[in-house]
């Protein structure tokens, strides 16, 4: 998948993922491989499960930035913390979106102000980049798959027919197999 920024040169969409449930969730294991075949991404999430987090960024201690055996890198902070720092300066290159997820419940309603997971994609679009929060909408989390395909699809089609400015999805994906998906 390429992302053409002009009809002379491709280049690759850069996608940063990110969560509130840690570098060590399914959820963003199954993301992060689904993205990946479409677009080069980069995985920075917090060092443990950081779910109700909200915007908080850690102010009173120094943050440190790892990285973990499967590749993706972890910060003892907050997901707000993780996006700021790899936007602002960790990262070689910007990143094109901003991905945030896949979280194992839904963030609907008052749940968004609270949500790690939307509050990453905040800071994306807080940032100027186009960002999607991912949310399983049930109360197994057994799907993770269905919403990855998705966060693809979205992308995909961000990418042909990017929006003018910067903007903010929040997706809840029903927690079935992708063929039982209607709409």
């Amino acid at each position: 998948f390429l992302f053409q920024r002009d009809h002379f040169c491709q280049i690759t969409m850069r996608i940063l993922i990110s969560n509130d449930d840690g570098y060590f969730a399914p959820g963003i294991a199954e993301l992060a491989q689904a993205l990946s075949e479409i677009a080069d991404i980069t995985v920075v999430a917090p060092e443990r499960d950081r779910s109700g987090a909200s915007n908080s960024l850690t102010l009173d201690r120094p943050l440190t930035w790892h990285r973990a055996a499967n590749g993706f890198h972890y910060v003892n902070g907050t997901p707000t913390d993780c996006v700021h720092m790899a936007v602002t300066g960790l990262l070689a290159e910007l990143p094109d979106m901003v991905v945030s997820g896949i979280n194992s419940s839904s963030n609907m309603g008052d749940d968004t102000i609270y949500s790690g997971t939307v509050a990453a994609a905040t800071e994306g679009c807080l940032l100027g980049l186009p960002s999607i929060a991912i949310s399983l909408a049930g109360h197994d989390s057994k799907h993770y798959e269905t919403a990855a395909w998705v966060a693809g699809e979205l992308v995909q089609r961000f990418a042909r027919a990017p929006f003018g400015e910067p903007v903010l999805l929040n997706v809840n994906v029903p927690d079935v197999p992708r063929e039982s998906l209607q709409g």
